[in-house]
């Protein structure tokens, strides 16, 4: 699901099921905020906590340019690793939706599939 959602922000998931029951996670993983990639709009990128190196299976997609979560901004950046190449009018829906506290959607938002394209992972980190 996509547990947090800020609208003209991001929205997020990949931690929790559409019981809000946090998933088990594997090890976490070196930020790569440095790879170049910038948190435009449209961009994935890891979620982590406020450790640098702390991200493990939650990510977000940036609704609009979000340039102080860029390495060399804030806490060392969020690292870029893909982008939504169709579709991008169904995230605008998903970042519209009611939200209670924590901005946790009021009905869950339920990934229900993500496609995944060679020829489109490279395109989208050779921008």
């Amino acid at each position: 699901i996509f547990h947090r959602v800020i609208n003209n922000f991001m929205v997020q998931g990949g931690g929790f099921d559409r019981h809000m029951r946090q998933k088990s996670t594997r090890a976490m993983i070196k930020n790569e905020a440095k790879n170049g990639l910038k948190n435009d709009r449209g961009t994935l990128a890891m979620a982590r906590t406020g450790v640098v190196d702390s991200a493990t299976s939650q990510f977000f997609i940036n609704h609009k340019d979000n340039d102080f979560l860029n390495h060399g901004g804030r806490d060392y950046g969020y690292a870029v690793f893909g982008k939504v190449t169709k579709g991008m009018d169904t995230v605008d829906a998903i970042a519209r939706v009611r939200t209670k506290s924590g901005d946790v959607p009021v009905n869950p938002v339920i990934i229900k599939k993500i496609y995944v394209k060679p020829a489109e992972i490279e395109a989208a980190t050779n921008k």
